[in-house]
């Protein structure tokens, strides 16, 4: 398995740094009229405890119009919403942005909702991401 290989999440590669990927993936998050819940970085908290770690940065997000209803279906579908998408760079120095997908978290759920919102969520963040990732 490659290091980017793991069922339910969907990694990509980016054609900027870190920094970049994130900003642009943020801009692309709110452009779809979500709402950035958090930031959190990884290695500023690894470098306050005196430990390295490559650029790894999550973000938490989301739209509640489009996930209270999963969570009116199955509350513990909460633990894995809002959605996170992760900005990491491996130890050759590429950037890389990965995220659960939606049809993974309604399976691992075993939600039976609507097709078409799982659906919709992942075309969302599949265009997010790829638009984050890759040049206009």
């Amino acid at each position: 398995m490659k290091e980017n290989d793991m069922e339910g999440l969907k990694t990509i590669a980016s054609s900027f740094g870190p920094k970049e990927t994130m900003a642009r993936l943020e801009s692309e998050i709110s452009a779809k009229g979500m709402k950035v819940f958090a930031r959190i970085d990884h290695a500023a908290a690894a470098a306050d405890v005196g430990l390295d770690l490559r650029p790894t940065d999550l973000v938490v997000f989301g739209n509640a119009r489009t996930g209270t209803p999963l969570m009116q279906a199955w509350q513990k579908i909460g633990i894995d919403l809002p959605l996170k998408a992760l900005v990491w760079q491996d130890a050759a120095g590429k950037t890389w942005l990965t995220y659960n997908e939606p049809k993974w978290i309604a399976q691992r759920h075993g939600l039976g909702v609507s097709k078409e919102t799982i659906d919709k969520m992942a075309a969302a963040l599949s265009d997010i991401s790829t638009k984050a990732a890759n040049p206009d």
